[in-house]
């Protein structure tokens, strides 16, 4: 059974010229999978992320993640579901500046009141190599040090799905191949199911496989 699916996922701005952001996206993920989605500018792919994610709502269709219909939930249903299942990794990283980096990985738990496994919060914090950065605030870390603390964030409740969304793009080359790497090294390590939106194709090649999105339509393209 599918970890992440779609079906016919659709999304229309009204306007004087309706915009087809989404045209009947069919999409399906088993657990493990490590996929990237590019595209032009306007594509559709960050709309797609956004659906995915349950930030947004689609005009028409639905999107399973562990077989349960995020598009059918209650908003308050929806954003608990979303704290537990789904890790988001930003491009500006998305750190709340006046709280460390402990906490700032922790925060998922902090808002549902629970505490970190002890190993797994250690095995996270030793993959990503910032265990000596916990008592920091964000200012005090480097643009990559800063995506790993975003990276560890997603991890900590063992989500279903991470949806990183162009997570190099505020990264110079050498971060960006770092953070690459340890995208792969999680996914192998954690199992951990990926869709990463990018639009850089040397980034997109490193995932297992590649997908495009053309005017809202989703392709195939390895």
């Amino acid at each position: 059974m599918p970890i992440l699916e779609t079906q016919n996922l659709s999304k229309i701005y009204p306007g004087a010229h309706d915009v087809i952001a989404l045209n009947q996206v069919n999409l399906s993920l088993n657990k493990g999978e490590f996929v990237a989605i590019v595209g032009d500018s306007g594509s559709g792919k960050s709309t797609l992320l956004h659906m995915l994610s349950g930030v947004d709502q689609p005009t028409e269709g639905r999107v399973f993640i562990q077989d349960v219909d995020i598009t059918a939930l209650k908003e308050n249903d929806l954003a608990v579901f979303r704290r537990r299942n789904i890790g988001i990794i930003y491009q500006f990283f998305n750190l709340i500046p006046n709280l460390t980096v402990e906490r700032n990985i922790l925060l998922p738990l902090l808002l549902d009141q629970r505490k970190p496994h002890p190993e797994y919060f250690k095995e996270i914090l030793e993959t990503l190599g910032i265990q000596d950065k916990l008592n920091r605030f964000p200012k005090q870390l480097s643009g990559g040090e800063q995506q790993r603390v975003a990276i560890a964030r997603s991890l900590i409740t063992r989500p279903a799905v991470i949806l990183a969304d162009e997570p190099t793009g505020n990264l110079d080359r050498r971060n960006t191949e770092e953070i690459i790497s340890l995208f792969r090294l999680i996914n192998r390590s954690f199992q951990a199911t990926i869709v990463l939106i990018t639009h850089d194709e040397k980034v997109a090649l490193s995932c297992q496989r590649v997908m495009t999105m053309v005017d809202g339509h989703l392709e195939v393209t390895s």
